[in-house]
């Protein structure tokens, strides 16, 4: 009893090992390049500290609505009136939307306020879990599940 195909049988369902071996390789690379996305999630506690808040007041640099977060850029000036550029790591673009944060609602130049946690590492970053815009409007700009202050998606059983 035969199980499987073999080579010769192969050329006669796929016209070719030649195609096999390309749809083989096309299906690893993708693979591959899946995984990569995936392990670029993490959770809050992994690289944000929940015991170190802080509040920026900037202005806007740089827009990345990527996945699985969005990052925007402010220039702040610190109390000695040297600005330093900070990152803001936010959801993802879809989450943000329905949330009512919008193509559009923010633009180079744009003041915003935000209120989030510091990097563990000291760096830059901060995770933005409150975002005032520059119309008033008040956006939860974490990203749900994560674990982190106010992650209501995290508090469910």
């Amino acid at each position: 009893m035969k199980l499987g195909y073999s080579e010769s049988d192969l050329c006669v369902l796929c016209g070719s090992t030649a195609l096999l071996r390309k749809l083989s390789l096309v299906t690893a690379i993708v693979t591959l390049m899946s995984c990569g996305s995936a392990n670029a999630h993490h959770s809050f506690a992994a690289e944000f500290d929940g015991n170190k808040p802080v509040r920026l007041v900037g202005t806007i640099t740089r827009i990345e609505c990527t996945n699985p977060h969005s990052y925007f850029y402010l220039d702040v000036k610190d109390s000695k009136g040297v600005v330093h550029n900070w990152a803001c790591e936010s959801g993802n673009p879809g989450a943000l939307s329905r949330r009512g944060w919008k193509k559009g609602d923010i633009k180079f130049g744009d003041n915003l306020v935000v209120d989030g946690y510091l990097a563990k590492d000291g760096s830059r970053l901060i995770d933005a879990r409150r975002v005032t815009l520059p119309d008033g409007r008040v956006v939860y700009g974490g990203s749900a599940g994560d674990g982190g202050p106010g992650d209501t998606a995290a508090q469910k059983p």
